[in-house]
């Protein structure tokens, strides 16, 4: 009997000390430098949200938060860096909508974003303005929609590349329409907003944040938002769907991913850490002030999202017949 009760209680001390210590390790994390690997080149919008995100989380964590640009092939060189990497947090993957698309571009890739990852949230998303020459006789998207109906393939648009979201957002918008413009894909964003600016091209899917000193300097003319809502730093400027696409919405986003089997409990002290990032007053206004939407949503949800991204933009890139392999 004594044996006994000698036995349940060792059994007692060892489950304490085991739930104390899982306890204790859940708490330490991070104890030491994390890697947040960003998919894209220095300089760029994404490393831009990066740089301000990893920033924030240093003071919070009390720990190193050391970027890693892994630019390339749409964001799938950077994220198979993140897939092939311990799943214990101290490796983080921001990925834009690029790699969504990247998904359905590249046929065999070595990773899967819906298998090999587990998503921790959507830190960002960044509005496009659909912006014209200011001698292109259009005022309104309707009008936009009459010019392309009235002379089929003549308007040319601009975009930063095949398959870029400059790209995507205006063959969706020809799609939702039923109308036809000539698309001339350059080598980048800088490019394409420098042919628009020279009435090289008509139109140009933009990045509000690229194109908006151009607007207000009215060397370029905006007709409307890409996204749902209206934005704060344009608040008179309509939505596409308002301004005669309803339904029609797309941006270019941000998000955080980390390995599969990362521990729930690091994946959700990884979530508030970035959220509370997001929300702080300097960050937040700094954000806001460049355009970008702040978001901050739930693992669960932004999992959901990119599901539905992956899965619309692969519909547009596999009816324009476009791989990268």
């Amino acid at each position: 009997m004594r044996i006994l009760r000698s036995s349940t209680r060792s059994l007692i001390l060892i489950c304490l000390v085991c739930q104390f210590a899982g306890n204790a390790w859940a708490q330490r994390y991070p104890a030491k430098a994390v890697r947040y690997l960003v998919a894209d080149a220095a300089g760029s919008g994404s490393d831009t949200i990066g740089r301000i995100v990893a920033g924030g989380l240093a003071p919070v964590f009390g720990q190193q938060v050391v970027v890693d640009n892994r630019p390339g092939a749409a964001g799938t060189i950077g994220a198979d860096v993140a897939a092939k990497a311990p799943a214990d947090g101290y490796t983080v993957l921001q990925i834009s909508s690029a790699l969504a698309a990247g998904a359905t571009l590249h046929r065999n890739l070595p990773f899967d974003l819906m298998r090999d990852f587990a998503a921790v949230t959507q830190l960002a998303a960044s509005p496009q303005i659909v912006v014209v020459h200011p001698s292109l006789p259009v005022k309104s998207m309707n009008d936009l929609v009459k010019l392309a109906k009235a002379r089929p393939d003549a308007l040319v648009y601009g975009s930063a590349g095949s398959a870029s979201s400059t790209h995507l957002a205006a063959e969706l918008f020809k799609a939702h329409v039923g109308v036809n413009m000539l698309h001339v894909p350059y080598r980048g964003g800088g490019q394409a907003l420098t042919a628009v600016l020279s009435g090289e091209t008509s139109v140009y899917f933009a990045p509000i944040a690229a194109a908006l000193p151009h607007v207000r300097a009215g060397r370029l003319r905006a007709l409307a938002v890409t996204t749902a809502k209206r934005v704060p730093l344009m608040p008179e400027l309509p939505t596409v769907a308002e301004a005669g696409a309803p339904g029609y919405e797309t941006a270019q986003w941000y998000g955080l991913l980390v390995p599969l089997k990362t521990p729930k409990e690091t994946i959700e002290t990884l979530r508030d850490a970035a959220v509370s990032v997001l929300n702080s007053p300097a960050v937040n206004k700094r954000l806001n002030e460049a355009g970008y939407i702040v978001i901050g949503d739930k693992p669960e949800e932004f999992s959901a999202y990119l599901k539905s991204e992956i899965d619309r933009l692969g519909k547009v890139i596999r009816n324009l017949g476009l791989t990268a392999d």
